[in-house]
């Protein structure tokens, strides 16, 4: 599967495993996956440690977690990208707001 999820062992923090290309073909299943990891998930982990490809649409989904998770107040990490991912990731300014590691 594409995506994946696991909460933490405290169960506030839901990770989101992005497998393979994350693009439109992904936009219901990663929506799915943060809408339905339970309401008292305080933070987000998007690990993209095995994506290969990143789009616009991937962009305006991280965007859509954002909103989901609080907008400004949100607590989402970006974790794990590969250099052609970061690079799409800093240069649409999104830096300033995720935390990227």
């Amino acid at each position: 599967m594409p995506i994946e999820t696991h909460r933490s062992h405290d169960g506030r923090s839901l990770t989101i495993k992005i497998e393979g290309r994350f693009d439109f073909s992904t936009h219901q299943a990663f929506r799915d996956a943060y809408e339905h990891g339970g309401r008292d998930v305080s933070g987000y982990v998007v690990d993209l440690s095995d994506a290969t490809y990143l789009d616009s649409s991937a962009l305006g989904m991280l965007l859509l977690l954002r909103d989901h998770a609080g907008g400004d107040s949100a607590d989402i990490v970006i974790q794990n990208c590969n250099n052609d991912v970061r690079k799409i990731l800093t240069i649409s300014n999104f830096e300033q707001l995720f935390t990227i590691r």
